[in-house]
């Protein structure tokens, strides 16, 4: 009676992670096959033939183009900065005692729970009165802020199963604590480091409430532009330019499986068996 209680309960479990990845999977099947759908108008799926136009639209657009390119320039400027601050305040918080320790931890964690409209239209009165209307800087300052939970946790997680010991060890062989920290504890917690920046950058290129309060004329990020589109001159261009976003990440990571290998990049773990 047990053991059907155990099998019945595998296939429960089992159910339901097939049902999340399909609930994850079939919108981007049906966003991708819709963007070679050679109508005018958005129809009724499955489209009746296939053709690239949308993507001719897309790549033609001066526009998109233009937005495509700041997004991602924004979301690798907001990488480098927002990893960088959550390593050393994730090794400060994981390492060290201090009044007011906890405290911090939740300043830098805030933005989880807070509107990303609030801290946009917050962002922009900010800027405004320090003087600071360039959409670039704007933007990556706000990306950085809605960005930084996501590296300090990962990193954190990973800084967790990480002996101090190890690093007192290399102290103790004559290594300084800088030396100390990027030949030991950040080699350890390259996992956590890589899984953080790898949330920034999708964070940065995805966002839009926040975008849309901190861009001008020439800043402006494709999910912006994107949503202007929709309310201007509704068309499959849309459907392309989320194919092309698609195809763009599947590329990356196969470029760096080929290139690097993605065991070596984000590593396999602290310890192995």
């Amino acid at each position: 009676m047990k053991r059907h209680a155990d099998n019945a309960a595998y296939l429960l479990f089992g159910g339901l992670i097939a049902v999340g990845l399909l609930y994850l999977v079939v919108p981007v099947l049906i966003a991708l096959a819709m963007s070679l759908d050679p109508r005018d108008f958005l129809g009724r799926f499955p489209p009746p033939g296939l053709s690239l136009r949308w993507y001719r639209e897309f790549f033609t657009d001066p526009y998109y183009l233009n937005a495509l390119r700041n997004t991602a320039i924004v979301a690798l400027f907001t990488t480098i900065i927002s990893t960088a601050i959550g390593v050393v305040a994730a090794v400060l918080i994981d390492r060290y005692r201090f009044p007011g320790r906890d405290l911090l931890s939740a300043f830098f964690l805030s933005p989880l729970i807070v509107p990303n409209v609030i801290i946009g239209f917050a962002l922009l009165l900010f800027f405004s009165l320090l003087g600071i209307f360039d959409g670039f800087v704007r933007l990556v300052g706000g990306h950085v802020i809605i960005t930084l939970p996501y590296t300090i946790r990962t990193t954190l997680a990973s800084l967790v199963g990480i002996r101090r010991s190890l690093t007192e060890a290399a102290m103790s062989l004559g290594a300084t604590e800088r030396q100390a920290f990027w030949s030991i504890t950040c080699p350890l917690a390259k996992t956590g480091i890589v899984a953080g920046a790898i949330f920034v950058f999708s964070v940065s290129v995805d966002d839009l409430a926040l975008s849309l309060f901190l861009v001008d004329p020439h800043s402006t990020t494709l999910p912006v532009a994107l949503l202007t589109s929709m309310r201007v001159r509704f068309n499959l261009t849309i459907a392309a330019a989320s194919g092309v976003m698609v195809l763009l990440t599947l590329g990356l990571v196969l470029l760096l499986d080929r290139i690097v290998g993605l065991d070596r990049l984000i590593g396999t773990g602290i310890y192995r068996s």
